[in-house]
């Protein structure tokens, strides 16, 4: 019965299931946006199937809006320091809304892609430039000088070390762990000033505990809350893995070269950017955040 049980959370949290497409929007091409009715369709079907479900707080959210009115009993994880980093990956425009990255990238193909929320700022020309060689490059395009990534730096309570997918964040000593996500929001700039990838996702063992030492510590007073795991395959339904959030408000920036190193080559066998649930705005679904 574990091994059944941890079959089916790993396969759950796979990225192939968080970046399954929606079943109800058909394919579209590169760079064409889906209409707002496409988008209503599915936070209508969200809550559909939700609905009287029992069903915890959902993920992402805004998180300058702090009401909600789900309130399914989450107990937040243990502090990072406490847990084990198990898993880093990132998501081609921010997830969440709000702080330094509340701009709307627009529906996007309805699959999680060109949709999100960019960072808000001011980026210069020479930032902007081109930059010569491919980064992430898939069959939803590449990173470009620019663009916004929300990162999620995933940490278990589960004795684990870090690996690829969100698979890694689970044993089968235990099956469910408790989440935490570590989230940070950047901007890709062609500038060999910026920050450095690889060192922002330097791991360690501190203290026992795989630990990402170099989050930024200077981006905001993170925000804290209850909410799911997330990716565009939940678009339509409701995620069942209770996640513990702390999100930076605050966007730094990183030099794109470096990202592109990351990416060539990276424990956590990431050689690309998945794409973005949609914002989680009904109540129902939200957590309240007490800070």
């Amino acid at each position: 019965m574990k091994n059944i049980y941890f079959l089916v959370a790993v396969t759950a949290l796979a990225p192939a299931l968080v970046n399954a497409s929606s079943a109800s929007v058909s394919d579209t091409s590169h760079g064409e946006q889906v209409s707002n009715q496409v988008i209503e369709d599915q936070s209508h079907f969200l809550l559909v199937q939700t609905k009287n479900q029992g069903f915890g707080p959902q993920s992402p959210r805004d998180i300058d809006l702090k009401t909600g009115e789900n309130n399914r009993a989450f107990s937040l994880s243990p502090a990072s320091t406490q847990m084990n980093l198990c898993n880093i990956h990132l998501h081609k425009n921010a997830e969440h809304k709000g702080g330094e990255f509340s701009t709307y990238a627009g529906n996007g193909d309805g699959h999680g892609y060109q949709s999100g929320y960019k960072y808000s700022g001011h980026l210069s020309d020479a930032e902007l430039a081109t930059y010569t060689k491919e980064v992430g490059a898939g069959k939803h395009g590449a990173i470009l000088p620019g663009d916004t990534l929300e990162v999620h730096y995933v940490y278990s309570t589960a004795q684990v070390k870090p690996g690829a997918t969100l698979g890694a964040c689970l044993s089968k000593s235990i099956g469910n762990p408790q989440l935490r996500v570590e989230t940070q929001v950047y901007v890709a700039v062609n500038d060999k000033k910026a920050k450095d990838f690889v060192s922002l996702t330097k791991v360690k063992t501190i203290n026992g505990f795989y630990q990402a030492v170099n989050i930024p510590n200077y981006t905001g007073v993170p925000i804290q809350y209850a909410g799911s795991t997330t990716g565009p395959g939940y678009n339509e339904k409701g995620s069942p893995f209770q996640v513990t959030w702390s999100v930076r408000p605050n966007v730094e920036k990183i030099y794109i070269a470096t990202l592109g190193k990351w990416l060539d080559g990276n424990v956590f066998k990431e050689d690309h950017a998945h794409g973005v649930r949609n914002l989680v705005t009904h109540p129902s679904l939200l957590s309240n955040i007490s800070q």
